[in-house]
């Protein structure tokens, strides 16, 4: 049996590299030999591929423990195979995919070790070809075409550093886009950079002392991949309020908090507010309107009705489609190549790609579009939050996660979405605006806003989004979504029911 299957998720791998009381290792060094072998495999069959010549893969690895040794073991394995290594060390996702870009490297791949956000004890694999991040068919032919390719020369093994070009390729960008200023355009600004301990240190000295700016207060800059501050991760409740309380404390003019491989970012304002999830999303979407006034704007089901509303006040449109950061941005490039102009594909979970800039999910060039604005808007005594003051704000959210308890869940959840679709609810309406699970409008006794029943992208769970615009509407929301699980004792409602109390 091959055991690398189920270690697919989505359009990368990832598992447990470190075994823990509750889970045995499943990315080990043994699957990692296997991998190198899928990953020649398919690269041979790539238009990027060199059937007759050497190939070249860089690899770069995050800060978790296992990196290093999971690197080792993929790196061997590689040259052992006939395959030339570039040796990044440090990296981040998005720089990975630089390296297929870079003259000085033109790696075939690029190969990322990194496990996201996740847990200590978990670690993945993302990887890119000259063409963009490999898609879902691409992972399955890497994890399972494993036979190890014999009677070829050794390749050969490189170190190279690939952050500081990565980095000073985003200042040549920045400068470019804060027309007219000086070298170091961001003088006179205090940002603080939060990197949770991940990846993302190298972005305060390497990107914004360049340009100017005052770092002093930057958080968690040193690689630590036990985590021992918090979580790296934009979307988490704590890591934004330990980059607020840094904001505020230190009188700076903004924050930055990357996630652990720095595909992810968000933002934190002078006056301490959170520029995340459908704030963000208003943020780019009015500079990428700006810029490309018309514009589609592609994100994830789960966003605030408000900001359909907000970007088509500004004269663009919003296309909301399946959850998924490979989901969104190939969206965004199938409407480009229908003839509709489509700037940015973005997820609430942080994740955007600019068409700009490959379509490539960087949550460093997040960042760098937004610092593009600063000295502009501190010359018209503007800010951030005054960008986006016509995005309404809901008064109550909440999410609910159901487990399914079934062998075969995704059956059992694709049932309760489809019964759920049938339902009479005065007060509630199908929005026909939706192409993931099923999404209601909600008005009468119900308020005035929205709720989405949909299924966890890879995990056994159904996740109920709600949002209302009136205060103590989403209660009896929940209520009538508990009555109707009833009938469905496979879904576990422990949550729910918690909420409720």
């Amino acid at each position: 049996m091959n055991e690398l299957i189920e270690l697919q998720n989505g359009s990368d791998i990832r598992g447990i590299a470190i075994e823990t009381a509750e889970y045995s290792a499943n990315l080990t060094p043994a699957a990692m030999k296997k991998i190198a072998s899928g990953l020649i495999h398919w690269l041979k069959k790539q238009e990027s591929g060199k059937s007759n010549q050497r190939l070249k893969v860089g690899v770069g690895r995050d800060s978790r423990l296992s990196g290093e040794t999971l690197k080792e073991a993929l790196v061997t394995s590689l040259i052992e195979q006939g395959v030339d290594v570039v040796d990044f060390g440090l990296a981040t996702t998005p720089a990975m995919f630089m390296s297929t870009q870079f003259p000085e490297f033109t790696c075939d791949a690029g190969v990322m070790l990194t496990a996201s956000h996740l847990p200590y004890y978990f670690n993945g694999v993302k990887i890119f070809s000259p063409t963009g991040g490999a898609e879902y068919e691409d992972i399955v032919a890497i994890t399972t075409n494993i036979e190890p390719i014999v009677g070829v020369e050794q390749g050969q093994m490189t170190h190279a550093d690939l952050i500081t070009p990565y980095a000073a390729d985003l200042v040549h960008k920045i400068r470019q886009g804060i027309k007219g200023q000086p070298e170091k355009p961001l003088s006179g600004l205090k940002i603080i950079v939060d990197a949770g301990n991940g990846a993302g240190g190298f972005f305060a000295k390497k990107v914004l002392e360049p340009l100017g700016a005052d770092i002093t207060g930057s958080q968690f800059l040193e690689p630590d991949g036990s985590f021992p501050n918090h979580i790296p991760n934009p979307d988490n409740k704590e890591a934004m309020a330990s980059i607020q309380q840094a904001v505020l404390s230190e009188g700076a003019d903004l924050g930055v908090i990357f996630d652990t491989d720095v595909d992810r970012s968000a933002v934190v304002t002078k006056s301490g507010e959170v520029l995340n999830r459908n704030n963000l999303i208003a943020v780019l979407s009015r500079i990428v309107l700006a810029e490309h006034p018309g514009t589609s704007i592609v994100t994830n089901s789960p966003t605030t009705d408000h900001l359909k509303v907000f970007i088509e006040a500004l004269g663009g449109k919003q296309v909301r489609y399946i959850s998924g950061y490979r989901n969104v941005i190939n969206k965004s490039i199938e409407l480009n190549k229908a003839g509709i102009d489509s700037q940015l594909a973005i997820e609430t979970s942080g994740h955007a790609a600019f068409k700009e800039n490959y379509f490539l999910d960087d949550g460093a060039y997040v960042i760098a579009k937004i610092l593009m604005l600063l000295p502009q808007l501190q010359a018209k005594g503007e800010t951030l939050e005054e960008m986006i003051a016509e995005l309404k704000q809901p008064a109550e959210t909440q999410e609910v996660r159901f487990k399914l308890e079934a062998k075969d869940y995704r059956p059992l959840g694709e049932q309760v979405i489809a019964d759920l679709s049938t339902i009479q609810v005065p007060g509630w309406t199908i929005d026909l605006e939706n192409e993931e699970g099923i999404r209601f409008k909600l008005d009468k006794d119900y308020g005035s806003g929205w709720f989405l029943l949909r299924m966890s992208l890879h995990e056994p769970l159904l996740v109920l989004q709600v949002e209302n615009d009136q205060v103590g509407m989403v209660v009896p929301v929940l209520q009538k979504i508990q009555q109707f699980l009833t009938d469905y004792p496979a879904v576990n409602q422990e949550s729910l029911l918690a909420l409720l109390k």
